[in-house]
C-alpha cells in the first residue's frame, strides 16, 4: 500500500478533527491512498464547571469501547513555517501517534503524574487507561512506584502502556563519569522497580555542564541499543544544550519535552523559536503546561479569546487550551486536574474530580478548532512564558526553587 504525502499543515487539519467526523474514505484515490480510520461518537454533555466540582455529566458508556476503530496512517511532509521534519502518523483508539524510529508508536497525550503520590498515581493511571489514554509521562520515586503497583495489580496491561520516564538531573559539580554512572544505576533502579525489561520512551534532563549532558546521552545510546529503551528524548533542553547534545549523538533525541500553551505561538516568541530550531533537525515537540506551569495560568485561562471560543464549543477554557496545542502539532502530557501547584497535584477520587478531568482530555480528540480560532489563538502574545522554565542554570531564565 502507498501513503499520500500530505503537508503537516493538511494532516493536522483532518488528522485532529472530530473522529465521527474523520474518516479518511475519501483520501483514498487509485493509486495514493490513507489508510481510512472511522471510530463511533462518544455521546458527552458539558459543564464549565465540571472538573472542579466533580459533577457526573459524563455518558456511562466505557469510552474505550466507544472509540475503538480501525488504525488510519498518513504521512506529514515538511511545512514551510516550522519546517518539521517528515514522519509517519497513526491513529488508535481514537488518540494519534506518532511513529518514531524503530516504528515506535508515541500517542500524542500523555498522563502526566507529576507531584501525584504513589496512590494518587495508580489511580489517575487506571482512569487514563479507561479513557484510552495509555502514555504515562513520569518522574522516579513516587510516581514511579504507582505506576509500578498498578503494573503489579494489572499485568495484562503492560502491552498496552507507553512508559515515558525521566533520568534525574545530576547535581552541579557532579563530573561527566560520575553523572554517566548515576544514570546506569538509575535505569537499572528504575526497571527493576517497575518489573519491566524496558521502558518505551527514556528523557534526559539537561545540565549546565555540556561534558556531563553528553555523557549521560551516551547512556541513554546505550539504554537503547541493549533494548532497555525503546526510544530516547530530552527534557527543557534551550539551543545551547540541544546543541551540545547533537554535536557528540549517534542517536539524535526523537522528542524534546518543554512547555509551550497559548500566548507562546507568536513568530518571534522563544518558544517558538525552541520549536523551530528542534523541529527543523527532527526533532519533535512534547509539551507540557497547556494550561500554564507551575500552576494554572489565571491569565491564559481567563483570556477573552480563549472564553470565547469555549463557549461557541460548550468547553471549558482548559479544554480550548489543550486543543490549541495539540493541534498546533505538538504532543502533550496533561495533569489530570486544575488542582495543581508548584510541587503538588491531586487524583483523590473524591467528587470524581480526576476521573471527570481524565475524560475531558481524553474527549479533546472529539472536537476541533476552526481555522480561525486558530488563528486567533496563534496570534496572542501573552502569556508568553520561558519554554524551558524548569532547565538548569545552562539555559536562559532557568526556575530557582523560591526559599521556604
Amino acid at each position: 500500500m502507498k501513503l499520500s504525502t500530505l503537508s503537516c499543515q493538511a494532516v493536522l487539519a483532518a488528522l485532529l478533527l472530530p473522529a465521527n467526523v474523520l474518516a479518511f474514505s475519501n483520501i483514498a484515490s487509485t493509486k495514493n491512498h490513507a489508510a481510512r480510520s472511522s471510530s463511533s461518537s462518544l455521546q458527552m454533555s458539558s459543564s464549565t464547571n465540571q472538573e472542579n466540582k466533580g459533577l457526573p455529566v459524563i455518558n456511562k458508556m466505557d469510552r474505550r469501547s466507544a472509540i475503538m476503530g480501525t488504525i488510519g496512517t498518513v504521512i506529514c511532509a515538511n511545512n514551510a513555517n516550522m519546517n518539521i521534519a517528515s514522519a509517519t502518523v497513526t491513529i488508535a483508539n481514537n488518540i494519534p501517534n506518532w511513529t518514531l524510529d524503530n516504528n515506535v508508536q508515541f500517542p500524542v497525550l500523555a498522563l502526566n503524574t507529576v507531584a501525584l503520590t504513589a496512590e494518587e498515581t495508580e489511580r489517575a493511571l487506571g482512569y487514563a487507561m479507561s479513557q484510552g489514554i495509555r502514555h504515562v509521562d513520569f518522574h522516579p520515586g513516587k510516581e514511579r512506584d504507582g505506576v509500578a503497583l498498578y503494573l503489579k495489580n494489572h499485568p495484562e496491561a503492560r502491552k498496552d502502556l507507553f512508559l515515558n520516564t525521566k533520568i534525574r538531573k545530576a547535581p552541579p559539580g557532579t563530573s561527566a563519569t560520575d553523572a554517566a554512572d548515576m544514570a546506569r544505576k538509575q535505569i537499572e533502579e528504575d526497571l527493576g522497580i517497575l518489573g519491566v525489561d524496558q521502558v518505551d520512551m527514556l528523557m534526559l534532563r539537561d545540565h549546565p555542564d555540556c561534558d556531563v549532558i553528553q555523557a549521560q546521552w551516551k547512556v541513554m545510546e546505550e539504554a537503547l541499543a541493549s533494548g532497555k529503551a525503546r526510544s530516547i528524548g530530552v527534557i527543557n533542553f534551550c539551543e545551547k544544550a540541544l546543541t551540545c547534545v547533537l554535536e557528540t549523538a549517534t542517536v539524535k533525541p526523537a522528542i524534546n519535552y518543554f512547555m509551550w500553551h497559548v500566548g507562546m505561538g507568536g513568530a518571534q516568541t522563544t518558544g517558538r523559536k525552541l520549536r523551530e530550531f528542534g523541529e527543523s533537525r527532527g526533532i519533535r515537540t512534547f509539551a507540557y503546561g497547556a494550561v500554564g506551569e507551575p500552576g494554572p495560568n489565571d491569565e491564559l485561562l481567563s483570556n477573552p479569546v480563549v472564553n470565547e471560543i469555549a463557549k461557541a464549543h460548550k468547553k471549558d477554557p482548559s479544554e480550548v487550551a489543550l486543543r490549541w496545542v495539540l493541534q498546533s502539532g505538538c504532543a502533550v502530557s496533561s495533569r489530570p486536574t486544575l488542582n495543581f501547584g508548584l510541587g503538588t497535584g491531586a487524583c483523590s477520587g473524591e467528587m470524581n474530580a480526576c476521573e471527570i478531568g481524565l475524560q475531558k482530555r481524553a474527549g479533546v480528540f472529539d472536537w476541533s478548532l476552526s481555522n480561525s480560532e486558530m488563528k486567533k489563538l496563534d496570534a496572542l502574545t501573552s502569556p508568553n512564558d520561558n519554554p524551558t522554565l524548569f532547565s538548569s542554570a545552562g539555559c536562559p531564565n532557568a526556575f530557582v526553587m523560591p526559599k521556604k
